[in-house]
């Protein structure tokens, strides 16, 4: 079932980091900072997701409990 589930979560990846290309470059002329492409939309997006996903999987065995 987690093989599956890793599968499933490709599509959501590549989506996500579209969607934070395309945020950062609405918002990144207000702050004054360049905008990013979309291979470091994909580098911000995975590292935020190894850093939430430990975060996510405790507090699903928590629940679970």
């Amino acid at each position: 079932m987690g093989y599956f589930t890793i599968l499933a979560a490709i599509p959501g990846f590549f989506l996500s980091s579209l969607i934070f290309m395309a945020l950062w470059g609405v918002i990144a002329p207000d702050f004054g900072i360049e905008k990013i492409g979309y291979p470091m939309a994909m580098l911000i997006t995975i590292t935020l997701w190894l850093a939430v996903a430990p975060l996510a999987a405790a507090a699903g065995r928590r629940a679970s409990k």
